[in-house]
């Protein structure tokens, strides 16, 4: 799907667990509240040390 945050949700069957829906922007709560967790947190926390270092851009040209 090309993202790069998502929320996957997925339900149980006689097969294993299988996928509802993808969310480009997920709620966070409920999963926060399930696991006492800081998510969101951890997201931006991985973001950050992650992030690649933003490049300068090439010199303009002359005329």
């Amino acid at each position: 799907m090309g993202l790069r945050v998502a929320g996957v949700d997925l339900l149980r069957s006689n097969h294993g667990p299988v996928i509802m829906e993808v969310n480009s922007s997920p709620g966070l709560q409920g999963i926060e509240t399930a696991t006492g967790k800081d998510i969101a947190g951890q997201i931006i926390e991985h973001l950050e040390k992650n992030a690649a270092t933003p490049r300068k851009a090439p010199p303009k040209p002359n005329g």
